[in-house]
């Protein structure tokens, strides 16, 4: 039988997205058998997480929380008319690594998900709108995820621009093969969008 603090730890663990029992367990032994001030490092970091951590009130990515706005949005740099629509904050660091987009954020904070209970009015479509018209947009790039959420997604706030009566141009991430992979092995879906979107050369 395990001390009931281990055993606690290990239950706070496993409920972590992506950790399961064994990985919990593996976790919260290595914890036990760190020093006192690596864990305790840990320990603040998650204890401070709420506090010095906001979500941007505009494009509603996480930012820290002496900060009134995302950076990614009041850098003059930056193209407020260009407005990538992604679903969740950490895809905004996927897409900040390749360095090739210029322009600004939306996070909608989800996707559309019947079956999860996740209509259109939980997420930050009212304020998608509100932006594009208040930053005169020239093109909202839907960024969602190529699944069957995301396309519905990506449909319904085609729809609410465009009978919203805005003119913006709407674009989607170009999809197809990826780098290294056999043709054999790629799915149909993919191989449509890879013909669909094929360039000459």
């Amino acid at each position: 039988m395990l001390p009931k603090a281990l055993q606690e730890l290990i239950s706070e663990l496993s409920a972590l997205p992506g950790v399961g029992p064994r990985t919990a367990e593996r976790y919260a032994y290595y914890l036990l058998r760190s020093s006192q001030p690596a864990a305790a490092r840990l320990s603040r970091a998650i204890d401070r997480l709420h506090d010095n951590v906001k979500f941007c009130p505009v494009t509603f990515a996480l930012i820290d929380a002496h900060q009134s706005v995302s950076p990614l949005y009041s850098d003059p740099a930056r193209d407020k008319r260009q407005i990538a629509v992604v679903e969740d904050a950490l895809d905004v660091i996927a897409l900040e690594r390749t360095g090739a987009f210029k322009g600004t954020y939306h996070v909608l904070g989800g996707i559309i998900s019947p079956i999860d209970g996740i209509g259109p009015e939980k997420l930050h479509i009212p304020e998608l709108l509100d932006r594009i018209k208040r930053d005169q947009a020239t093109e909202v790039i839907l960024a969602l995820n190529a699944r069957v959420e995301g396309e519905s997604t990506a449909l319904f706030i085609q729809k609410q621009i465009e009978s919203g009566g805005l003119k913006v141009a709407i674009s989607r991430l170009a999809r197809g093969l990826p780098m290294g992979v056999d043709l054999e092995f790629a799915d149909q879906i993919t191989l449509s969008h890879a013909l669909a979107g094929r360039r000459e050369l």
